[in-house]
């Protein structure tokens, strides 16, 4: 049996584990009503700059430029890559896709592009605001790319003609 001093206890008890949850709440609630901080919610101006691709195509930044995958490819509002194009972009993971070429990429929280460094050879603009996009496809024989290109290298790969 409870005396009336343990009543009285676990009713304070009640009473403050009550507030803490209300306070908790209302910080919660503030939380989410401020957002991501503002470094996240900044927009950065990223060049994209896919004119070294020859022949001509198309690209896209899903869910930032129009889309790629449409039915008549001459009539689609997606980006030429005769062009170069300025997005702005918050800080986060996005993908450059072409019809023969995708790849990741990341806006850092201060404005600055990342991406994988096996890309190298065709992509450049790490540490900077402009991607510049050179090849049409990666290539997965030693890295060599196709004389189509612009490799004066023809032939075997070895680099005799």
């Amino acid at each position: 049996m409870y005396t009336a001093s343990h009543r009285s206890h676990i009713g304070r008890s009640a009473f403050i584990f009550a507030m803490i949850l209300t306070c908790l709440a209302g910080y919660s609630e503030r939380l989410l009503a401020a957002g991501p901080p503002p470094a996240y919610t900044k927009e950065h101006t990223i060049t994209i700059d896919p004119t070294p691709l020859v022949p001509q195509s198309w690209w896209q930044v899903p869910g930032i430029t129009p889309p790629l995958w449409v039915l008549d490819p001459e009539t689609s509002d997606a980006y030429r890559t005769t062009e170069t194009r300025e997005l702005k972009l918050k800080p986060g993971q996005y993908k450059f896709i072409s019809f023969t070429f995708d790849f990741p990429f990341t806006v850092s929280l201060d404005g600055k592009l990342e991406y994988s460094k096996s890309l190298d050879q065709c992509v450049e603009g790490r540490g900077t605001q402009t991607l510049v996009v050179r090849c049409k496809r990666t290539y997965p024989h030693g890295g060599q790319r196709d004389a189509y290109y612009g490799n004066s290298e023809v032939g075997d790969g070895t680099g005799t003609r």
